[in-house]
């Protein structure tokens, strides 16, 4: 057997993927207003609950409670059988402005204040990171095969569920993925073994979801030569998945 990777993805009414998807949304907007707008909001999903909190300096004003709101009704959460609603869920905020420490170096570029420098550097940044990664052509998407799949299998369980393919489906979810290379460590080989698990209504049968999800998610997703008898296929492999949406997370 050669290398095996494996990859995971969840779908946009995973918890976690609903703390994102708030936080994105208010940046969005206070972007769109201001274009200078500092915004740094992290937000924190629970039953019954999103809190938004951080510093965010800007000219705009938005309506944070009514962005969230919006955000999970776009996702699918509007009634109380999935576990969370976008009606009923209590949006909380603590917001201040940008810290004067960070300001200082947010407004005026490091290197701008050595002495002796004439050259105007623009604005700094208020923090640091390391960032790395490489983009691959073994995929249309240019990521590795394995988060590349993953991906589109969570894309999938969303398409079906909103196009009424498989409408006892529910918003959260997740995919995993793990690929067998050849020899040189390089080629994909094969798809050794798939992992979904999806939120569903209470009135569908788990060897009903196992079926669908093969036929309708994983076939018109995954290339067909990369499928073969020995392919590993786990769905809903811990049962019932009907509440979902409503575990602490944040962006």
């Amino acid at each position: 057997m050669g290398k095996l990777f494996t990859s995971e993805s969840v779908t946009e009414g995973h918890p976690d993927k609903i703390a994102d998807q708030i936080s994105d949304a208010i940046l969005d907007e206070l972007l769109a207003q201001d274009p200078y707008s500092r915004v740094a909001a992290e937000t924190t999903v629970a039953t019954g609950l999103a809190l938004v909190v951080g510093e965010i300096t800007t000219k705009a004003y938005v309506d944070i409670a009514k962005i969230a709101k919006e955000t999970i009704r776009e996702i699918g959460y509007v009634n109380n059988v999935d576990g969370y609603n976008a009606d009923s869920i209590a949006v909380l905020t603590s917001i201040d402005e940008q810290s004067a420490d960070i300001a200082l170096g947010v407004d005026k570029a490091y290197e701008s204040k050595q002495e002796g420098e004439t050259k105007d550097f623009g604005t700094g940044a208020g923090d640091q990171g390391i960032i790395f990664g490489y983009a691959t052509d073994e995929t249309p998407e240019y990521l590795p095969p394995a988060i590349s799949f993953a991906h589109r299998l969570t894309r999938q369980l969303t398409k079906v569920r909103k196009d009424g393919t498989l409408p006892y489906l529910r918003p959260d979810g997740k995919s995993q993925v793990t690929v067998e290379f050849a020899e040189d460590g390089q080629t994909v080989k094969r798809v050794h073994t798939i992992v979904i698990s999806t939120q569903h209504s209470e009135d569908v049968t788990l060897e009903q979801i196992r079926e669908d999800i093969i036929k309708y998610v994983i076939k018109p997703v995954i290339p067909e030569e990369l499928l073969d008898e020995n392919t590993i296929y786990y769905v809903n492999p811990t049962g019932r998945f009907v509440i979902g949406g409503h575990r602490v997370m944040q962006d």
